[in-house]
């Protein structure tokens, strides 16, 4: 790219972060990297050349994993990376009182990490076009660096991870995010990954596979199907963004469209709020400690009502997800080939957020949700989250509260429609819908005991203390803040 870092960039690395962040967000396109007529073939060209492929196997097929003699876990030789076990679920919050499934345990915190830098007054992100063997169409972008440990310590005896030395260690540059945060609870079993943004001062290139792009160009990315990664979704959520403010704390340039309005000031500081911070960490706390519950795990070979065949273990149901084998090759990959076991899970899931304005501000309706695999048991979820068991073959009386609300919204109500990838590293072709309502002033105000109202400059807040947000309302954060305009 043709630009170069503006003078005074360290100076002006102690304004606002937020601020700078926005001026970035309203840039959609660069002269130097056209989304369309770079981003796009750049990716489809990463896809076509990297010499990638990827094929179901049978469990015998499998090298250097293995079921462990006595539990039947599936156990990688090294005993790094993950293992897949049972879990024995109880509690009030699921039907029947508990149940049994399969679940990958991977007690080890990976990086997920993009690396920003100021061209011509506007911070840039190196992004990556990232292959993992279980996304839809492969190639998908990535942040800078997305790593396991078991991967940047290279257990694997291949490559090491490029940029890694930006996140780690004490050369590293200007952290400006840097915090642990949850993966998906229905399938990993407390497990979080630690999500960064470092700023970086020098010259640092853009290699093979990776590219600087705008806040902007990735938002214009985010409404196509199968492009932008979980792993870029979560960590844009934790990023600080807001417009700039006036000394009484208020939105500078008001908008013209009453929508851009309300979202400029659901980002903005001092703006009216339902529920002050501590109110809602004392409701959540109140979700937490209220009602027992309790996820153990078990022998992979103790689940009762699942079956092992030669290439899978599931439920006589098909409304759960199993456990499956793949064979790989990468060559772009820091090792070419390898196999490993994934979960596979039925049909397509549904993620949504309901917003409405209030006063004014929009605010965004979150639930209170259980997964068995979080470590404090509840998270803030999406309005509807119907991304664990095939929700089109659920009884009425499992169908999750407002579900059907959202898939009847009116095409004028829905801000945001997209189908996005979940985690490519251990999950095959899992992919949910994504959606942003925005409901009428007709719409109720009132709160279930489950259920507030949140504005995202709250959410937002949150995102630094660590496991309070799960990472479906992560994706849905980044995905309603793509719709803002930023600040020009």
């Amino acid at each position: 790219m043709p630009h170069t870092a503006a003078p005074g960039t360290r100076w002006r690395a102690a304004a606002s972060l937020a601020e700078r962040l926005a001026r970035s967000a309203a840039v959609r396109d660069s002269p130097g990297l056209p989304t369309e007529d770079v981003v796009l073939p750049w990716l489809a060209r990463e896809r076509r050349d990297g010499g990638f492929a990827v094929s179901r196997i049978p469990f015998a097929q499998l090298d250097q994993w293995s079921f462990h003699e006595e539990t039947g876990n599936l156990v990688h030789r090294s005993g790094r990376f993950f293992t897949v076990e049972g879990l024995r679920v109880t509690g009030e919050d699921w039907p029947a009182g508990g149940f049994n499934q399969p679940i990958i345990s991977q007690p080890e915190h990976g990086i997920l990490g993009i690396l920003v830098r100021e061209f011509d007054g506007v911070p840039h992100l190196l992004m990556q076009a990232k292959m993992e063997p279980g996304n839809t169409g492969l190639v998908q972008l990535g942040p800078t660096v997305q790593a396991t440990r078991s991967n940047y310590t290279r257990v694997h005896r291949g490559g090491g991870t490029r940029y890694l030395e930006h996140f780690t260690g004490p050369g590293r540059g200007r952290v400006l995010v840097d915090t642990l945060q949850s993966e998906q609870g229905d399938s990993f079993l407390h497990k979080r990954n630690r999500n960064m943004a470092v700023e970086v001062f020098e010259d640092v290139a853009a290699g093979r596979g990776h590219r600087w792009m705008t806040l902007g160009q990735v938002h214009a990315l985010m409404g196509l199907d199968h492009v932008v990664n979980m792993d870029v979704r979560t960590v844009l959520a934790c990023l600080p963004l807001g417009p700039e403010t006036t000394p009484g704390g208020g939105p500078a340039v008001p908008r013209a469209d009453p929508f851009q309005e309300a979202l400029t000031r659901s980002l903005s500081p001092g703006e009216s709020v339902r529920h002050d911070e501590l109110e809602l960490l004392t409701w959540l706390t109140d979700l937490r400690t209220g009602t027992p519950r309790s996820a153990r795990l078990i022998p992979l070979s103790a689940l009762v009502g699942w079956r092992r065949s030669e290439d899978a273990i599931s439920e006589p149901s098909g409304r759960c997800h199993r456990v499956i084998a793949v064979s790989v090759r990468a060559g772009t990959r820091e090792v070419t080939h390898w196999t490993q076991p994934m979960l596979e899970f039925p049909g397509q899931g549904v993620a949504a957020f309901v917003v409405r304005r209030i006063d004014g501000v929009l605010h965004v309706l979150v639930r209170g949700k259980a997964q068995p695999g979080l470590r404090d048991g509840i998270e803030l979820a999406p309005t509807v989250s119907c991304v664990s068991r095939d929700w089109r073959a659920l009884p009425p009386g499992e169908r999750a509260p407002m579900l059907d609300h959202v898939l009847g919204a009116d095409p004028a109500q829905i801000r945001f429609d997209a189908v996005l990838p979940e985690e490519g590293g251990r999950f095959y072709r899992r992919d949910n819908r994504y959606l942003v309502v925005e409901a009428g002033d007709d719409f109720p105000v009132a709160e279930s005991d489950t259920m507030r109202w949140v504005t995202l400059r709250q959410l937002k807040r949150l995102l630094r203390y660590g496991t309070y947000v799960s990472v479906e309302a992560r994706t849905l954060i980044s995905c309603l803040q793509s719709l803002w305009d930023g600040v020009r």
